[in-house]
């Protein structure tokens, strides 16, 4: 992204805040139709879905958005080569680059930015964005991370050269990781990466060096950065402190707030689209981002359409997330829906302890990229203090020794590079891993009474 060309665009997207309901309803729409025509005449999956939908080409300026066909991540992945706009794209080969490239920020085929999501199938399933949707969702997530600043305020903090830290998974073509790189990139900010799988020495050493004065991250890892802090391990000089990749409880923001003495913003999205929303205060309540996507809810379902990404169109795509809409009103601060209730994962972390007494912590996230052919899904449960197990779900029992073999070779390698070489895990296969009834997701951590309910249903010896 240019810098100058950024500060541009970014001051246009900003005065779409100021938008009334009215104004903000006919943008959204207008985005909606231009990109429903785009489908139409390039995307072959959706004209044959919208004709067996009984659909006509005259029809895409008007019918609602819910006479259209809905789709899930299933059907995505199934017809990818056909639902893609651009015929250079093959999932296959996108696979093949995934596998064989090292790891970067680099763009596919020099034009197309890849975002990896871990699959059902032990094959992971991805997310395409040109250049255009690419700089778009950037310009999102950098409103977002900057939420309530004016652009005044904004050309001073950048002109100081902000040091930023990033603390999650960082180690694979996951969307936060490279849009975040892309993002600091873009406003001329000094950046550090803290994967959530190195050692916790590691972290004190490179935050001690680094000195960062805004941190983005995992809630969950941002907050062992505050008790260091708090410990007197590393010192702290943070203006802002934004929240990703999982969700933030107001007692968690509370306990950043303290111990950061800085604003906290929390930042919603996924890999399907990278900027959907932003919290500054629990009271205020997450802003959808409404001039970038269109989210329903139907019979309690999630359905989001991406209205910038015209090489993968998403339209009224499932996402499994649990929230209730609240429009907004004339005496709202802006012209965004509002979402309440439950956003994303909500994710633990497994703290282990040698026979020394020294901690150190295992994110479940590090190795969600887990990608074994015949392993479907997967739980943790810390057993002992230097003892966990883990839960597959493999689809069919003849796959269970290849996979076992293959887990512990990875798990091995993930343990031994975090420092955990002391920890004991111990793999059981279950019929069937069941998602959390209240978020329709599948926590990575499950805990002792819950999983004593749940093993009387699914064990598989």
């Amino acid at each position: 992204m240019n810098y100058f060309k950024t500060l541009t665009d970014l001051y246009k997207l900003k005065r779409q805040e100021k938008l009334n309901i009215s104004q903000m309803q006919e943008l959204q729409d207008r985005k909606l139709r231009k990109l429903l025509h785009h489908a139409w005449e390039h995307s072959a999956y959706y004209r044959r879905t919208f004709e067996k939908a009984g659909i006509t080409e005259n029809e895409l300026d008007t019918l609602p958005l819910s006479c259209f066909p809905t789709i899930d991540k299933k059907e995505l992945m199934g017809h990818f080569n056909e639902l893609v706009t651009e015929p250079g794209l093959k999932q296959d080969e996108i696979r093949a680059f995934d596998e064989k490239e090292e790891v970067s920020r680099e763009a596919y085929q020099g034009k197309y930015h890849i975002v990896h999501s871990s699959g059902s199938t032990g094959k992971p399933g991805y997310f395409v964005y040109d250049e255009s949707a690419w700089n778009n969702m950037l310009l999102g997530i950098i409103r977002a991370a900057l939420w309530g600043m004016s652009m005044p305020q904004i050309l001073k903090l950048l002109m100081k050269r902000p040091r930023i830290v990033y603390i999650a998974a960082t180690n694979g073509r996951y969307g936060g990781a490279m849009a975040v790189g892309d993002g600091i990139d873009g406003v001329g900010a000094s950046q550090m990466y803290l994967d959530i799988n190195e050692p916790l020495t590691d972290w004190i050493s490179k935050l001690q060096e680094f000195q960062p004065n805004i941190v983005i991250g995992y809630p969950s890892a941002v907050k062992i950065m505050a008790e260091l802090i708090e410990r007197g391990e590393i010192a702290s000089d943070v203006l802002r402190v934004i929240s990703c990749g999982e969700p933030l409880g107001a007692s968690l923001r509370n306990y950043l707030e303290h111990a950061f003495e800085a604003p906290v913003v929390n930042f919603y999205g996924a890999s399907e689209s990278l900027a959907l929303g932003v919290e500054t205060s629990a009271e205020e309540g997450m802003l959808l981002f409404d001039d970038l996507n269109l989210i329903e809810i139907e019979d309690g379902q999630m359905y989001m359409t991406c209205l910038y990404n015209y090489t993968q169109p998403l339209i009224r795509y499932r996402i499994t997330d649990s929230l209730t809409l609240k429009r907004a009103t004339d005496r709202d601060a802006y012209p965004f829906t509002k979402a309440v209730g439950l956003l994303g994962r909500d994710e633990d972390i497994l703290w282990f302890e040698d026979g020394n007494g020294n901690e150190e912590f295992l994110h479940p996230l590090a190795i969600e990229g887990f990608c074994i052919e015949g392993l479907k899904d997967y739980q943790f449960q810390k057993i002992e203090k230097d003892a966990f197990e883990m839960y597959a779900e493999t689809e069919s029992q003849e796959q269970q020794e290849t996979v076992r073999k293959e887990m512990l070779r990875q798990m091995h390698r993930v343990l031994e590079e975090k420092g955990l070489g002391f920890v004991q895990f111990y793999i059981r296969f279950v019929e069937e891993i069941l998602p959390d009834p209240r978020t329709g997701k599948k926590p990575l951590i499950i805990g002792g009474k819950e999983w004593a309910c749940y093993e009387e249903c699914v064990v598989a010896g």
